[in-house]
């Protein structure tokens, strides 16, 4: 079972979503949210997933496609700090992803199973990482940061928006 990482693994910023995360074990969790996302997103309509709940916010499909690229990026970084890079990783803008990408012109099915192979992406790497690579830690945006402290992050992010979705989009469009 993999602890969860101690705050001086991860800036502040992210404790946010590291505290989302209950104690037990992540890479089941991880499993767990994709069927549980896949589940809950099987009767959105196309309609359904232009809905803003307010103006200015993102359409549910940009949280989506968000979602996707936020976990490719976490994944990324997971994976060079796992691999023992210490290079400095560099941030990067959620709004110009959201705003580059065009998701809205996506089709809802198709940000759906993007977010599932992403997922299945990541816990390959996690599945396949030895024991000592968790605890490594890397330079993530100015911050040093942990293998783990990043596993953590992607699932309490991924907690973060189901919330999010269940609260402002689905409960709006039902």
């Amino acid at each position: 079972m993999l602890r969860k990482p101690e705050s001086s693994e991860y800036a502040s910023h992210f404790g946010a979503y590291v505290n989302l995360v209950p104690e037990g074990r992540l890479v089941e969790l991880l499993v767990e949210q994709s069927e549980q996302m896949k589940s809950m997103l099987e009767r959105v309509t196309e309609e359904q997933g232009s809905f803003r709940y307010a103006p200015g916010k993102w359409s549910l499909k940009e949280v989506l496609g968000h979602m996707a690229d936020t976990e490719r990026v976490m994944s990324y970084r997971l994976l060079r700090v796992a691999r023992g890079d210490q290079t400095m990783l560099p941030g990067f803008s959620e709004e110009a992803f959201v705003a580059g990408a065009s998701f809205d012109q996506q089709p809802l099915k198709y940000l759906i199973e993007e977010l599932a192979v992403v997922r299945r992406s990541t816990l390959s790497l996690l599945n396949g990482m030895p024991v000592e690579a968790w605890l490594r830690k890397g330079n993530v945006n100015g911050a040093e940061t942990s293998a783990r402290a990043l596993a953590y992050v992607i699932a309490g992010h991924e907690l973060h928006h189901c919330r999010v979705i269940r609260e402002r989009y689905l409960s709006a469009v039902r």
